[in-house]
C-alpha cells in the first residue's frame, strides 16, 4: 500500500520548452543586425547627402556633394542676417539704458544678405560642399553609418555648416557703411517758437559704433556657431554719447522773457539768433514731453510775440545801406591833422546792434602822447593855446552830422564855445576828456556799422546799416542872432613907442537852431522836427599898444585913429552859413529834444590832457580853430 501512497503523493513537473525563447531573441536581433548592416552598407554606399540635410540652413538632401554646391551658390548669398545694438552707458561697466534698450531690442538696426557682407556667388561652394560631406558621411566608420542616417531620418541631426570666408574688400566695406549706419549724432533738446505754439524737441542721445568694432562682432559670432551661419548678430561694441536735455521748466525761463530781434557778434563777426516771447502751460509742457520718445517733437500751444527781425532776414541785409555821411576837410597844423587821422581810426569798422548806446570818450579813450596824439591848438578859459589832442572834435563834429543824415537818436551832444568853420553851424559836436561827451543811440532795428576814411586831408565817416524804407535825411538851420566882437586896446610898455600888436583873435558869436527833415523814397518830407539850439560866443579882439610916441614939442601924442587895422596874422572872420530854405515850417524847438547849450554845463578841462584852466562862462572847451578851412 505504501508505493501506491508514495506515487500518489509526489508532484508532477512542468514542461518548460526548453531554448525556445532564447532563440527567438536572437532571431530578432540577427534580423536587426542585419537590417542595419544593410542600413549601414546603404548609407555607404550613398554618394547623395542624407535626407533632413542643411548646409548654413539651405537643404541638401539627397544632393550630391557638386549639386549641393550648385544649390549654396544659388541660396546662401540671399539669406539674411539680423544686427541687433546692445547699448550700454557710456561708462562701459555694461549697465542698460532702459529708454533706448527696449526699442533696439524688439526691432533688428539693420537686416543685410549674406552676399552685401561678402558672401557672393563667387566663392569656392564646391570645396566647401565636399568638406562638409566628406567630414560627416564621408569618413566615418562603416557601422556608424546606419546610425548617422537613421538620425537624419528623423530629423535628429542633420544640420551641417562651413564657415565661408567673404570677400575681404567687400565685406570691410559693408563693415564701415553699418558703422556708419548705427552710428548718430547726439541730438540736445531745443525748442522753436512759432506763430501760436512751442516746438520742442526731446533729448536723444547719440551712438559710437567703430568699424572695427562691428568687425569684431560679426566675426565672433559667425565663427562662433562653427558653421559660418550668423542669424542674429549683437553688437556690443556701441558707445552712448549723452545728449543734453532740457525740462519745460527750463525752456519757459529761457523764453518767456523780453524779445530780441536778431544781432551781430562783434566779437565773433557771427549773427546772433533772434529770440521770441512764449508764454505756455509749463505742466502739461512736461507731460507732452515726458510722454516722448527719444528726438521725437512735441508741439506746446502757446502765446506768441515774434521778433521784427530774423537771422535768416539780417543774413540777407546786414550792413547793406549807406544810411548817412559827413564829409569835412581837415586843415590847421600837419599835428591837428594827425589828431584827426588818428581819432577816425579809433572809431572805424565800430559795430552797434539796435539799441546800444555810442560813447565818443569812451570808444576814443583817453588823448594822450603815449598813444600818439600831439599837442594842437585847442582853447582854455577862452584863449587858443596848444594842448595834447587837439584837433579831435572835428571828427565827433563829422560823426554827428553823418549820425544826423542817418535819422539815428541823438542821446548828448554840446556845441563848440565858438562856431567852427569846417563844418555847417549847428552841426558840430565838441568833446573833451572828463568833460563832454558826444553819445548816439542805434534806435533803429538793425546793426549799424561806423565807416572812416581819411584821404587827403578830407575826412569821411558814413553809417553803413539797414534802410528798410527808403527814407532820407536833410539837416537845415535858422540864423537866430548875430554877436558881433568888440575891439579892446591894452597897454604894453614892453612895445616899442607908437606900435600895435594883436593879441587876441575876434570872434563875431551866432546863434542858430537846427531842424531834421525827413523824406519818403519818392522825395516828398514826411517830418521836420526841431533838433538843436547852438549859441556861438563872440571874443573881443584884443590889441596891445607901445606908449605913446613922443611929439617934437613935447608931450605924448596919443593916436586918434582906432579902426581895425589889418595884419597879416589875423585870421578870416568865418562867414555866416546860409540859411535854408526848408523845411517850409520848422517844429517848435519845444517839441523835440533839446541840446545843452555851453550856458548848461559845469566847469571843465580843456581837451588837452595837461591842461587845468576853464574855458571862461561858458565851462566847455572847444579844440577847433574858427580860421580852419570852411565846410565841404
Amino acid at each position: 500500500m505504501e508505493p501506491n501512497t508514495n506515487e500518489a503523493t509526489a508532484p508532477k513537473r512542468l514542461k518548460t520548452g526548453g531554448k525556445k525563447p532564447l532563440v527567438i531573441i536572437g532571431v530578432i536581433v540577427a534580423v536587426l543586425a542585419a537590417a542595419y548592416v544593410a542600413l549601414c552598407a546603404y548609407a555607404n554606399s550613398l554618394d547623395t547627402f542624407y535626407p533632413n540635410t542643411t548646409i548654413n540652413g539651405v537643404d541638401v538632401a539627397g544632393l550630391t556633394p557638386e549639386q549641393a554646391a550648385e544649390r549654396l551658390r544659388q541660396e546662401v548669398p540671399a539669406e539674411t542676417v539680423e544686427f541687433y545694438l546692445l547699448l550700454t552707458d557710456e561708462t562701459g561697466n555694461g549697465e542698460s539704458v532702459p529708454e533706448e534698450v527696449t526699442l533696439y531690442e524688439e526691432t533688428p538696426a539693420a537686416v543685410c544678405t549674406y552676399q552685401e557682407l561678402g558672401v557672393t556667388e563667387n566663392l569656392d561652394y564646391e570645396t566647401s560642399a565636399q568638406f562638409a560631406f566628406d567630414t560627416t558621411q564621408g569618413r566615418s566608420n562603416f557601422l556608424a553609418k546606419g546610425w548617422e542616417y537613421l538620425a537624419c531620418l528623423i530629423g535628429a541631426d542633420g544640420r551641417l555648416g562651413v564657415v565661408l570666408e567673404p570677400e575681404e574688400a567687400v565685406f570691410q566695406a559693408k563693415m564701415k557703411e553699418l558703422s556708419e549706419q548705427f552710428s548718430r549724432e547726439v541730438q540736445d533738446a531745443s525748442y522753436e517758437v512759432t506763430e501760436n505754439a512751442i516746438q520742442i524737441t526731446k533729448a536723444r542721445n547719440g551712438l559710437s559704433v567703430s568699424a572695427a568694432g562691428l568687425t569684431e562682432s560679426v566675426q565672433a559670432r559667425w565663427n562662433g556657431t562653427g558653421d559660418g551661419e550668423a542669424v542674429s548678430i549683437q553688437v556690443d561694441s556701441v558707445q552712448i554719447l549723452p545728449a543734453q536735455t532740457l525740462t519745460a521748466q527750463e525752456i519757459y525761463d529761457d523764453c518767456s522773457g523780453v524779445v530780441k530781434n536778431a544781432s551781430y557778434d562783434k566779437e565773433t563777426g557771427a549773427i546772433v539768433p533772434e529770440e521770441a516771447g512764449a508764454d505756455f502751460d509749463v505742466d502739461e509742457a512736461q507731460r507732452l514731453l515726458d510722454a516722448a520718445e527719444p528726438g521725437e517733437t512735441v508741439t506746446v500751444p502757446a502765446q506768441v510775440e515774434l521778433p521784427a527781425v530774423t537771422a535768416e532776414e539780417l543774413e540777407q541785409v546786414l550792413f547793406r545801406d549807406v544810411l548817412g555821411e559827413a564829409r569835412t576837410h581837415v586843415g590847421g597844423t600837419s599835428a591837428r591833422r594827425s589828431n584827426v587821422k588818428l581819432s577816425a581810426a579809433s572809431i572805424n569798422e565800430y559795430v552797434m546792434n539796435s539799441g546800444d548806446v555810442f560813447s565818443y570818450n569812451d570808444v576814443v579813450g583817453q588823448r594822450t602822447a603815449a598813444r600818439g596824439y600831439q599837442a594842437a591848438p585847442a582853447y582854455v578859459q577862452g584863449e587858443t593855446v596848444d594842448e595834447i589832442g587837439g584837433g579831435i572834435c572835428q571828427t565827433s563834429s563829422t560823426l554827428y552830422l553823418a549820425c544826423l543824415r542817418s535819422n539815428l537818436e541823438i542821446t548828448e551832444r554840446y556845441a563848440h564855445r565858438y562856431v567852427p568853420a569846417y563844418i555847417t553851424a549847428g552841426m558840430d559836436a565838441t568833446v573833451s576828456w572828463g568833460g563832454p561827451d558826444y553819445k548816439f543811440t542805434n534806435n533803429s532795428l538793425y546793426p549799424i556799422k561806423i565807416v572812416t576814411i581819411y584821404e587827403n586831408n578830407y575826412l569821411t565817416v558814413r553809417i553803413l546799416g539797414t534802410n528798410v524804407d527808403g527814407t532820407s535825411v536833410k539837416m537845415t538851420n535858422e540864423h537866430l542872432s548875430t554877436t558881433p566882437y568888440e575891439t579892446v586896446y591894452e597897454d604894453d610898455p614892453t612895445l616899442a613907442p607908437g606900435t600895435e600888436q594883436v593879441k587876441t583873435t575876434p570872434y563875431t558869436g551866432y546863434k542858430y537852431r537846427t531842424y531834421r527833415n525827413v523824406y519818403d523814397a519818392d522825395g516828398k518830407l514826411i517830418s521836420s522836427t526841431y533838433e538843436a539850439t547852438s549859441d556861438y560866443k563872440s571874443r573881443n579882439k584884443v590889441i596891445l599898444r607901445g606908449p605913446a610916441v613922443e611929439p617934437a614939442g613935447g608931450g605924448a601924442q596919443i593916436p586918434t585913429d582906432t579902426t581895425d587895422p589889418t595884419t597879416p596874422t589875423e585870421p578870416t572872420e568865418p562867414q555866416d552859413p546860409s540859411v535854408p530854405t526848408e523845411p517850409a515850417e520848422p517844429g517848435a524847438p519845444d517839441g523835440g529834444w533839446t541840446i545843452q547849450t555851453p550856458e548848461q554845463g559845469g566847469q571843465q578841462t580843456s581837451e588837452g590832457q595837461t591842461g587845468t584852466g576853464t574855458t571862461g562862462e561858458s565851462g566847455l572847451p572847444t579844440d577847433v580853430l574858427p580860421q580852419d578851412e570852411p565846410f565841404v
